[in-house]
This record gives structure tokens, C-alpha cells and sequence, in this order.
């Protein structure tokens, strides 16, 4: 085989690697109806009730399956920046159906993990996670303030109030 058509097979292989490990991420659930205001609210207060414990200021929202936004919540004396970052990540996780993590994990990878990267919806930053209800995607929970781990800890509290 020559130098040149080995390339060849080595890019091949990298790019179907790149594209198996993006489509991996992905939630096979398909989307339900909406979370309401009422639900997001419920989901929200474990996740602030997280951070509270944490002793950490954190910003919490939940989207619908659009990635609209039902509901915020900001804990005084949390980072401006947090505010916009916990609705990016919840938008992210709903509209790509899958966590905000799976995103970071398939960018530290390299490669074509980083066409993620050129995605508008997709913030590849941990802490934001699907709602899931009956097998259906029912809208997402953003958090931020903190690490990375940490916001997926304050967000899956939220997430994991789910019924």
C-alpha cells in the first residue's frame, strides 16, 4: 500500500470515528410534550437547593423542548456571566438531545470532535442536562456558577426530580 492511500485510509478512519462518537452522544428519546412553568419550578428547587448545600451562588434554567425558556432562577451574589451561560447550556442539551457534557467530552477528544464547535447550539460545557419523562425529552436544565462537575451535580438534582 502506498504512503498516500494509507493517508487516505487514516482520514477515513478519523472522520467516521469523529462522526460515530458525535451521533454516540445523542439521546435516541424522542421529544414529548413541553415541560410547564409548575413542572419547571419543581425541577429547578432541588437543583437550587443543591447549589444552597454546595454553599455555591449558581444560576439554574429550564427550557422547553425548544429551548424557550420557562423558567430561571439566579441565587444573589451569583457571576453575571451565569446568568446567559445556565439558558445556553439547558437550550444546548435540549436542542442536540443529549448532555452538555457528552459535548465537552467529544470536544477534549480532538479531532472531528471539534466540528461541534461550529455548531451555533452547541455549548460544550458541563452542566446541562435533558429532562426526561416516560422515555421523552420534555425540555432541559442549565446550571452554572461553579466547575464544570459541579454544575452537572446542582443540574442532574434537578434533573433526577423528574416523574
Amino acid at each position: 500500500m502506498s504512503p498516500r492511500t494509507a493517508c487516505r485510509y487514516v482520514a477515513v478512519l478519523l472522520l467516521a470515528t469523529g462522526a460515530w462518537r458525535i451521533a454516540q452522544a445523542q439521546m435516541p428519546n424522542p421529544y414529548g410534550e413541553s415541560i410547564n412553568l409548575e413542572d419547571a419550578k419543581k425541577v429547578a428547587a432541588p437543583a437550587l437547593a443543591e447549589a444552597a448545600r454546595l454553599h455555591l451562588n449558581m444560576a439554574v434554567a429550564i427550557v422547553d423542548i425548544s429551548g424557550n425558556l420557562v423558567y430561571y432562577e439566579k441565587m444573589d451574589n451569583t457571576q453575571l456571566a451565569s446568568s446567559t451561560i445556565a439558558i445556553d447550556k439547558a437550550r444546548s442539551a435540549a436542542r442536540l438531545k443529549r448532555t452538555t457534557k457528552s459535548m465537552q467530552d467529544v470536544v477534549a477528544g480532538g479531532g472531528e470532535g471539534l466540528r461541534i464547535l461550529k455548531l451555533d447550539e452547541a455549548v460544550p460545557l458541563e452542566g446541562g442536562i435533558p429532562l426526561v419523562r416516560d422515555g421523552k425529552i420534555i425540555g432541559a436544565i442549565g446550571a452554572s456558577g461553579s466547575a464544570g462537575k459541579t454544575d452537572s451535580q446542582v443540574a442532574q438534582a434537578g434533573a433526577d426530580s423528574i416523574k
